[in-house]
């Protein structure tokens, strides 16, 4: 598990390799299993591979999300604010739990954050995805998980720049 977690990195760029139905079936097997406060499983999940509407999520914010039009899968992770009021961190812990399982079968992932962004000076980016995707407005966005085949490769982060100095031993 510990490799894993040492090899993952954010990936912003894809080949033009499509994940076969074997793969997505095992991305939606695994978001299933996240797990969330009181067993509740607030959230929602919109998987998109259409790439038009690629295109289209690619814009919603104006920075940070533009690589997701590459991508050959997109995950819109979304919560029910009425079912719980942790839906923000039930749908946070899917959201790492997909991108450690993309990892895990050779796929590469880059959370795009929705929640408590912009699309311009009149919409936030959470309004143009629900509004785009046809979401009721109770379901609400935290992230969108890009998906594909890595066309970059990027070396693990070294042990030695870990910030050891933010972890106490029984108190601050």
């Amino acid at each position: 598990m510990l490799s894993l977690l040492q090899a993952r990195r954010s990936i912003r760029r894809y080949t033009q390799q499509r994940p076969d139905q074997d793969v997505i079936d095992t991305l939606k097997e695994a978001v299933l299993r996240s797990p969330s406060s009181r067993g509740l499983n607030p959230w929602e999940f919109v998987f998109v591979d259409q790439p038009d509407l690629l295109a289209q999520l690619a814009s919603a914010k104006p920075h940070g999300s533009a690589f997701l039009q590459q991508a050959a899968l997109g995950v819109v992770v979304c919560g029910d604010e009425r079912q719980t009021d942790v839906w923000v961190e039930d749908c946070s812990i899917a959201s790492i739990i997909l991108q450690l399982a993309a990892h895990a079968i050779g796929l590469g992932t880059c959370w795009i954050q929705i929640r408590n962004r912009t699309h311009n000076d009149t919409t936030s980016a959470e309004q143009y995805v629900q509004r785009l995707l046809h979401l009721p407005e109770y379901l609400r966005v935290e992230s969108i998980i890009s998906i594909g085949y890595p066309d970059e490769q990027k070396e693990p982060h070294p042990t030695s720049s870990l910030e050891y100095g933010k972890i106490h031993l029984n108190q601050y």
